[in-house]
């Protein structure tokens, strides 16, 4: 097995020497300790089943570039050539002035590795050890929200996606099964080979002709996945029937006379592209929208440190990654309060936080406000005791429960003599107030944050988040940008760049290794 070492016996042109004091930050901290952090064989297990070994770079040079590579935001060509010419670099991976770097898809195989081994994200989850032995990393509090990845491939259109789609699967028939690809060509009803990529020809101001390609092609792509039914086939062949069963009926409906035409709708769970089938469409608030992934992160704002990071597709809601985001604390005796924006105070995500010990949550619940300046839901006093519900007016109605919990308050006649009718609806039959199955949760939540003290907690602590956030998309390429295609590709990438955030931040703290173990600055 072929092992890859660091030369014992140091040259005097040592780039550490020649810094000095000008060596800083990340790369005086890998500088000093790159050795324990990063040993050699720290990626001895990726390569367990390869009968070619371990290749000759040294674990902590190849360590060392990945995470300095998110550091700066780079391509993996430039990072090898950052190692070749820049002393901090060379100082940082332990190795002499002139190193010679290795070719940059060495870096490609070490990720494709890393992902396979049962501890893919090592170099985040060494971060967080190091933070929580140094004590510099507490359980206080843990503020969460999101920040968007944008993906790193155009969004295709529902004539490109269908082509694209049928021509992945012909590729992949052609390699494994040629049978079938004689056949499936066979039914293929347009006259087109599928050989080139983009759309085929088409008399793009004829609405007719436009209306007959989508047609043709959704009917090839509907007579190639008759004829594949329940054949056994390949890996790279089924995942071309699925993804081609997928954008086959997400953008087209049949008409009664047996055309297919676009869907005046858009699809739940569209896929947006098929060079990427897992990036979709998302959006932050009502008029920012974009296409990609979303970065979920936890930090603890006392120490600006991140505590975990999720990746999702971009139309997941944020309440669906918390979780995740606070398992490393859900087994801790003293759970820490959390923190987020209103898209954590859903009633249900608030309900299944208490239920999993987190008893404070400073999440806050947005107001329940009228339409044109009428009366709200919060203008209402709800008493789920009594079952009632009391307006403005002084007027009270009792709420009727369903079997789900959920309820409804109706006041109805009461309201044609109110004075105060205009201002709460313009309903006929009267004002009614509908009640959650966890409405219990939210007043409680929302009495909470009326609380001044309340309100100074949330108000100095949650958007320590958002300057986390900024140092997180302050490079593009890994960090705002996608570098790479598909969820768990760019996984490994938020996971590298949030490792390389947080050894910036334990060198900014002054973390440093004593007796053998982590260690915070004295006070």
């Amino acid at each position: 097995m072929a092992l890859g070492t660091v030369l014992a016996q140091q040259r005097f042109e040592r780039p550490e020497e020649l810094l000095g004091d000008r060596l800083r930050g990340i790369y005086r901290l890998l500088a000093d300790y790159g050795e324990a952090i990063f040993p050699h064989d720290y990626f001895a297990d990726c390569y367990t089943d390869s009968v070619r070994g371990r290749p000759t770079v040294p674990a902590r040079v190849l360590a060392t570039v990945m995470v300095l590579q998110a550091h700066e935001g780079l391509s993996d060509g430039d990072a090898c050539d950052r190692l070749e010419r820049d002393l901090a670099w060379q100082a940082a991976a332990g190795v002499h002035v002139g190193y010679p770097a290795f070719h940059p898809t060495v870096l490609v195989g070490m990720r494709n590795r890393l992902r396979a081994s049962a501890r893919r994200r090592r170099l985040f989850e060494d971060t967080r050890s190091a933070a929580t032995e140094s004590g510099l990393m507490g359980n206080r509090v843990r503020v969460v929200d999101s920040t968007p990845v944008y993906d790193s491939v155009a969004t295709q259109d529902t004539v490109t996606q269908l082509r694209s789609a049928v021509r992945k699967l012909l590729r992949a028939l052609d390699h494994d099964h040629r049978n079938l690809a004689a056949g499936v060509r066979a039914a293929l009803r347009r006259d087109d080979d599928y050989a080139g990529p983009g759309k085929p020809p088409c008399d793009w101001d004829d609405a007719e002709a436009k209306e007959a390609l989508i047609d043709a092609l959704v009917k090839d792509a509907l007579a190639a996945l008759a004829i594949l039914e329940g054949q056994v086939l390949s890996r790279p062949a089924a995942d071309a029937v699925e993804l081609l069963a997928l954008v086959a009926g997400q953008d087209t409906d049949a008409g009664d006379d047996g055309t297919f035409r676009i869907a005046r709708r858009v699809a739940k769970d569209r896929v947006i592209s098929t060079v990427d089938p897992e990036a979709r469409h998302g959006h932050k608030s009502h008029d920012r929208r974009f296409d990609g992934y979303k970065a979920h992160m936890s930090i603890d704002p006392d120490s600006e440190l991140i505590d975990e990071v999720v990746v999702t597709p971009a139309n997941a809601h944020d309440a669906t990654a918390v979780e995740d985001l606070l398992a490393p604390v859900a087994d801790d005796e003293t759970k820490p309060t959390v923190m987020g924006d209103s898209a954590y105070a859903g009633a249900g995500t608030l309900d299944d936080l208490e239920a999993a010990g987190f008893t404070d949550v400073k999440a806050k619940v947005p107001p329940a406000r009228g339409r044109q300046g009428r009366f709200g839901k919060d203008d209402f006093d709800v008493n789920l005791g009594a079952a009632t519900v009391t307006c403005p007016a002084e007027k009270v109605a009792t709420i009727r429960f369903g079997s789900d919990g959920a309820g409804r308050a109706d006041f109805g006649d009461a309201c044609s003599t109110c004075p105060m009718m205009q201002v709460c609806t313009t309903s006929a039959s009267g004002r009614s107030v509908s009640i959650h199955a966890k409405e219990e949760v939210l007043q409680r939540h929302k009495a909470a944050q009326a609380d001044p003290a309340w309100q100074e907690a949330y108000r100095s602590t949650r958007p320590k988040v958002e300057r986390k956030i900024a140092h997180f998309v302050r490079v593009a390429w890994g960090g705002r940008k996608a570098r790479t295609r598909g969820q768990a590709r760019i996984a490994t990438d938020v996971d590298t760049r949030a490792a390389a955030i947080n050894w910036a931040r334990l060198a900014t703290l002054g973390a440093h290794m004593a007796d053998g173990g982590w260690a915070a600055a004295p006070p």
